[in-house]
């Protein structure tokens, strides 16, 4: 739980309560689920080690990505409103989870106000990267929609004390496609422009940015596709 930003600078005491209500950490083998697409709501999850996606399934029967959990992240955010887990939670790779029943956490943030205020910030900070991840998509090229998507999850390791410029993530191109909107051949494509650039080397699950700050300027760039004009 230390990683955990819920925990990260709590009074002992509030800590420790919270510590009480957490049960063991449960084991996931890559691809095994830990709550199926409409699933009634009762916990939230703390990612320890591993990481996890959200798999929606739409009423056409596409399966769309649309969450990327790494240690020291809260799952389950979004299920709260509606009392359902409005996708399927899927290990990534062998990972381990902490879960927190609701009822005993809601129970604590009746009892301390640091640990609601804490609820609060991570609802807001999910909020706020949804909002960014909806603006991404919108019009914006796929060179820059994948930049945007690799510096994100650079910081997000700089965060958890590991190197922002090479790391391993556990999800395949056909994942990080259907996350960006995108196609996997113009995910490998674009991978292959990349490397081409000087920018990033990438071979199956591991990453090396090579240009931080480059790819940065990439990532912040307008990249909205350009249409063409008729001519008069």
């Amino acid at each position: 739980m230390k990683s955990l930003c819920l925990t990260a600078g709590l009074p002992l005491e509030e800590m420790a309560q919270l510590s009480d209500i957490v049960r063991p950490a449960v084991t996931l083998a890559k691809r095994e689920a830990l709550a199926a697409q409409g699933t009634a709501f009762d916990s939230l999850y703390a990612v320890r080690t591993g990481s996890l996606k959200q798999v929606i399934v739409t009423d056409s029967d596409e399966n769309l990505v649309t969450a990327l959990w790494l240690p020291g992240e809260l799952i389950g955010l979004d299920a709260i409103g509606k009392e359902v887990y409005p996708g399927s939670l899927v290990a990534l790779e062998t990972s381990t989870v902490c879960e927190i029943p609701y009822d005993k956490l809601d129970e604590l943030c009746g009892r301390s106000p640091e640990v609601r205020w804490r609820i609060q910030r991570c609802l807001s900070h999910e909020m706020h990267d949804e909002r960014l991840r909806l603006h991404l998509l919108l019009h914006r090229t796929a060179e820059v929609r994948l930049a945007c998507f690799l510096v994100s999850i650079s910081e997000r390791f700089r965060h958890r004390g590991y190197s922002p410029h090479h790391f391993r993530l556990a999800m395949s191109r056909s994942d990080m496609a259907s996350y960006l909107g995108l196609t996997p051949e113009t995910v490998g494509r674009t991978l292959v422009k990349y490397q081409r650039q000087n920018l990033l080397l990438s071979r199956g699950r591991e990453f090396r940015i090579l240009d931080l700050e480059r790819m940065k300027r990439l990532a912040e760039a307008n990249g909205r596709r350009q249409r063409q004009r008729c001519s008069s």
